[in-house]
């Protein structure tokens, strides 16, 4: 037990910086960590709810994906994320953002 409570610990001291994004079903975390070296990098982590079983009894769990992208990647990372909104965007027009998460999905892509 002890050890594990140290696992935690150093798990939390890892993250520097932190930002959720609340968007309908899903969360988005965008983590900054530091590395057992001082490297910062990024944790990105979708995490979805799943509600499984019958109305009497359901099950609620929560499905996680996360991706690591660390600084020498920033940049071709962004400019292929922009070329794949553009790509959206010429094909589909804009997303009306929903009025009650549009706080919370503002990201400039600029680098």
């Amino acid at each position: 037990m002890e050890g594990e409570n140290k696992r935690e610990g150093l798990r939390e001291k890892e993250i520097v910086f932190s930002k959720v994004i609340r968007a309908g079903k899903r969360i988005y975390y965008v983590d900054v960590k530091e590395s057992h070296n001082g490297e910062m990098y990024l944790a990105l982590t979708e995490s979805k709810k799943i509600v499984s079983g019958g109305e009497d009894a359901p099950q609620i769990s929560f499905e996680k994906h996360k991706i690591f992208l660390y600084r020498e990647d920033f940049e071709k990372f962004i400019s292929g994320l922009q070329e794949a909104v553009t790509f959206i965007e010429e094909k589909q027009g804009k997303a009306d953002p929903r009025p009650e998460y549009s706080e919370d999905i503002k990201i400039d892509l600029e680098f």
